[in-house]
């Protein structure tokens, strides 16, 4: 469905060019399976995102909150590898830094990984390219149900997950 409303908007079905983040999303108490994100103090599950420049998304992997940024990344790519065989260049933030995650990115999809750095001020800037994953995160939490995770299951919360996004995409076509 990326691929249809890709070319509808005068793109090639599949991109050269992802950006990744991850986004912790609080339980509720029906749910089975919660890990504890200590950087962002979150007890739940957490959203691992691949989307091209215009918010659409390429992988989606959901897991406990205490997997890290990285390893749900190479999980999320090597989940969606035939997919993203066209990909040339990963854009991530800072929680991804490190050899070991380029190396392995390189790997999988043999591709680049370019890390999006703050400034060195400490005042608020928007960073360039990073702002278009954000979004696609705000997309999901205009959903009632995914603003928090209500999903017994880790497999039912993807569902729901690329049910939004499906209806997204529908809309632009």
């Amino acid at each position: 469905m990326v691929g249809a409303v890709r070319q509808h908007s005068g793109r090639t079905e599949t991109t050269s060019f992802i950006i990744v983040d991850a986004q912790s999303v609080k339980n509720t108490d029906t749910a089975e399976e919660k890990g504890y994100d200590g950087g962002k103090q979150v007890s739940g599950i957490k959203r691992h995102l691949a989307v091209d420049t215009q918010g659409l998304p390429h992988a989606i992997h959901i897991t406990t909150a205490n997997v890290t940024d990285r390893a749900g990344a190479l999980a999320a790519f090597r989940r969606h590898q035939a997919s993203l065989s066209d990909v040339t260049a990963v854009l991530a933030d800072a929680s991804y830094t490190g050899e070991n995650f380029a190396n392995s990115v390189h790997n999988i999809l043999g591709c680049s990984v370019e890390i999006a750095k703050r400034s060195e001020l400490h005042t608020f800037a928007v960073i360039p390219k990073r702002w278009v994953v954000e979004r696609s995160f705000a997309w999901l939490d205009k959903c009632r149900r995914l603003w928090k995770n209500c999903e017994r299951k880790l497999h039912t919360s993807l569902n729901m997950t690329a049910l939004a996004f499906l209806v997204l995409l529908l809309k632009r076509l």
